[in-house]
């Protein structure tokens, strides 16, 4: 074969090399410039009044499924919410037959508040499939006094004046369903790969203005671990039964408020709740491919393309560069184009991680592993799209989700 027929093939790779770190450098600009614009469209909680004087009855619903790890911290922090003296709470721990010391902890604290009701839910009906904790928040509402109510999740934390600042602000803008995205608070290295990562994904694929905006019906999210209901709309839309099939039931509700002709807001709330939603990689893993794959819609194409995507943001960069040194030191002339265009690809990432992390208010941690997350995260997008379609390992906490 001729010597320049060679030199071409050789080239070949490098020139492919460079195009595909181009396009991910440009992908990293958009992506993050989305990032922003979602960010700053986000509607913020308005401080609490000092000269408040009244707010409505609230009715809290913890559905709690083996949460001995959380549910006294949990509580503790509810029951130290602060409020107006004609403000009325009432705090219900609904054990979702848990096998571990959940029951006897949440009775304990109850022992001590008599705002605190605890009650093991019957066994769930054959009828359906009710899956996750909907069979649990059903069987709580029923028991429920207050004008509104609470929905929180066990490994949630609220600040002091939570529950009274998001009741004020759900009476001013006339609010169904106000839900908080709280702050993410990251303990194990897993976490710390993927958490922050997935945040961002979030706010890019579900945009605050889409979300907020009543026309775009097609665009409706909540943060499960914070969800607020005026009863009255809670019941209008069939209750926590109008979803009690759906995996991923706090964007089934924010749809269903929207579809009703009711007003959903999703603000952030960094300053009002904070979550550690996994403590280790099998959690992480199971709770992720449970919801990815649903909260894309059940749609193939985009489960998969998203995990083209992630890879092409979140990998490419850092595979470039280091490609483009070796070929440097072994002195390819286009080694030197991929290792500038891959590296500025690389810097626009950790530019925006930075930023990103800044407005969560978290550290910029382990941002050097965002090839690391990354992959992860592309693995977790295709085994959401084969656990939900096939029912394989498809799991939460134990429990099969299979139909």
């Amino acid at each position: 074969m001729p010597i320049d027929r060679l030199s071409e093939l050789w080239h070949g790779p490098w020139v492919m090399g460079i195009a595909i770190a181009f396009v991910s450098l440009v992908a990293n600009a958009e992506f993050y410039r989305r990032f922003q614009a979602s960010i700053r469209s986000a509607p913020r909680l308005d401080p609490i009044e000092d000269s408040i004087a009244s707010l409505p009855t609230i009715t809290v619903v913890i559905p709690a499924y083996n949460e001995a790890a959380n549910i006294t911290d949990c509580l503790t922090a509810i029951l130290a919410n602060e409020w107006p003296d004609s403000a009325a709470m009432q705090v219900i721990v609904a054990d979702d037959e848990s096998t571990d010391e959940t029951l006897i902890l949440a009775e304990m604290t109850a022992e001590k508040d008599e705002r605190v009701t605890v009650f093991t839910v019957p066994p769930r009906p054959t009828d359906k499939a009710w899956r996750g904790k909907t069979w649990a928040c059903v069987q709580a509402a029923k028991r429920a006094t207050g004008e509104y109510l609470l929905f929180v999740d066990t490994d949630v934390r609220l600040e002091p004046w939570a529950i009274a600042r998001t009741l004020a602000n759900a009476q001013t803008y006339q609010t169904d369903l106000l839900s908080c995205a709280p702050k993410i608070i990251c303990g194990c290295f897993s976490e710390w790969l993927i958490q922050p990562i997935m945040a961002t994904l979030i706010a890019v694929g579900f945009s605050f203005e889409g979300v907020n905006d009543p026309k775009q019906l097609d665009k409706a999210a909540a943060a499960g671990p914070f969800m607020l209901f005026r009863r009255t709309a809670y019941e209008q839309i069939g209750t926590h039964a109008a979803v009690a099939t759906d995996t991923v039931e706090d964007f089934a509700l924010a749809r269903l408020i929207k579809a009703s002709g009711l007003t959903l807001r999703y603000v952030i709330g960094l300053d009002v709740a904070q979550v550690r939603m996994y403590r280790s990689f099998g959690d992480l893993w199971e709770g992720w491919t449970k919801n990815f794959h649903i909260a894309a819609g059940r749609n193939a194409f985009l489960t998969i393309s998203s995990a083209g995507a992630v890879s092409l943001i979140f990998v490419v960069p850092w595979v470039g560069l280091a490609l483009g040194i070796v070929g440097a030191l072994m002195q390819q002339p286009l080694a030197i184009w991929l290792m500038l265009t891959a590296g500025l690809a690389v810097a626009v990432q950790v530019y925006g991680r930075v930023e990103s992390a800044r407005i969560v208010a978290q550290p910029p941690k382990y941002i050097w592993l965002g090839w690391l997350g990354g992959g992860i995260i592309s693995a977790i997008c295709l085994a959401s799209w084969i656990k939900t379609e096939t029912g394989w390992g498809w799991t939460w906490r134990g429990r099969s989700l299979a139909e």
